[in-house]
């Protein structure tokens, strides 16, 4: 392995269930990975478990010089360093060092959709559910505009975070008149 001056992480997309393999299998091959796990309760009809799942299920960091890849692509479970096609990119060390530290603090953490403000969601939950907005604010409640385009009208929505997901883009296909 390379000496860690020339080494940056890397986002690894690995098969289902096996981030923490992976993540072990690389650690004893001498690299320094990290699998951000939270932990979750599943209430069950008489008792409660407490278990340990990955932030981002799927993925592993990993650190590693990028000319010396192919040890880690030959990795069982490791499917591909993400990147721009065959060019793999980096993540950001600020955002690595973020995550460690608030991992290291051991402050409540779990996953949350990437939304970003102007990007059209839709809510799942509750009696809302199926309502489609744009977001407009991240803040805690969550603000959703919906509008009516032909009155060009619209509405603030104050809804839990929880309850929205990223709308997926549809682009209708262009249909030749005969």
């Amino acid at each position: 392995m390379s000496s860690l001056a020339n080494c940056e992480w890397y986002a690894l997309a690995v098969k289902p269930r096996h981030d923490k393999a992976v993540s072990r299998i690389l650690e004893s091959k001498g690299y320094e990975t990290f699998l951000p796990l939270y932990k979750k309760r599943h209430k069950y009809a008489t008792r409660t478990k407490e278990s340990e799942l990955p932030l981002f299920p799927g993925y592993v960091f990993c650190r590693f010089y990028v000319q010396a890849r192919l040890p880690i692509l030959m990795t069982p479970g490791v499917l591909q360093v993400l990147g721009s096609g065959k060019i793999p990119i980096p993540v950001d060390e600020g955002e690595i060092d973020s995550l460690q530290t608030a991992i290291r603090a051991q402050v409540p953490i779990e996953p949350f959709p990437f939304l970003k403000t102007g990007q059209r969601a839709r809510i799942t939950e509750g009696s809302l559910a199926g309502v489609e907005g744009i977001v407009m604010s991240q803040t805690k409640p969550l603000r959703l505009v919906l509008s009516i385009t032909l009155l060009q009208r619209s509405v603030l929505l104050e809804i839990d975070r929880d309850c929205v997901a990223e709308e997926p883009v549809f682009e209708p296909r262009l249909r030749l008149a005969a």
